[in-house]
């Protein structure tokens, strides 16, 4: 049975992001990804279509989240351990951790110039035996809002934590 000091995390927001999407940023993200999408880097073009302006490939609204937080989720942050399981999971045997992957629901398109914020709870933590032994698994979903308050994409990610 895992402790309070690691369950008391179930429900809470452990982290929150607000960032602009430039349309710069776009152009090099797709450039990065061999996206050559007219959407994402052709004003003109994107000006006709349905959108009305250059949009996001998908994948992008992640990075500037991950790059905000991952210090905090690995437990550097001062304070880390108020906000995040991360080290109370070490604290409890669960020094290790895997990523168990991440499920993405992109639900609108995301424009150059908005801006997004991105929340990220807990949303339940809980043990298993397996072959190898005990392990805690960490579910984290992550809504992603834009400056009018629609949700443009959610996301839900599992850590897996060994024990030992």
């Amino acid at each position: 049975m895992l402790p309070e000091e690691v369950t008391k995390f179930i429900g809470k927001t452990v982290g929150t992001s607000t960032f602009q999407v430039e349309r710069e940023a776009i152009r090099r993200f797709a450039d990065s990804v061999g996206d050559f999408n007219p959407l994402y880097w052709d004003q003109d073009y994107a000006k006709k279509s349905r959108y009305g302006s250059i949009i996001s490939p998908p994948g992008l609204i992640c990075a500037p989240w991950y790059n905000n937080r991952r210090v905090a989720w690995g437990g550097k942050d001062p304070g880390a351990e108020e906000i995040i399981p991360g080290p109370n999971m070490a604290k409890a045997g669960y020094g290790r951790i895997l990523d168990g992957g991440v499920e993405w629901e992109f639900l609108h398109p995301v424009k150059a110039g908005d801006t997004i914020t991105a929340e990220m709870k807990i949303k339940d933590i809980f043990e298993r035996e397996g072959k190898s032994g005990k392990m805690a698994f960490t579910i984290r979903e992550t809504i992603y809002t834009n400056q009018d308050g629609k949700v443009v994409a959610k996301a839900r990610g599992t850590a897996v934590h060994p024990e030992g």
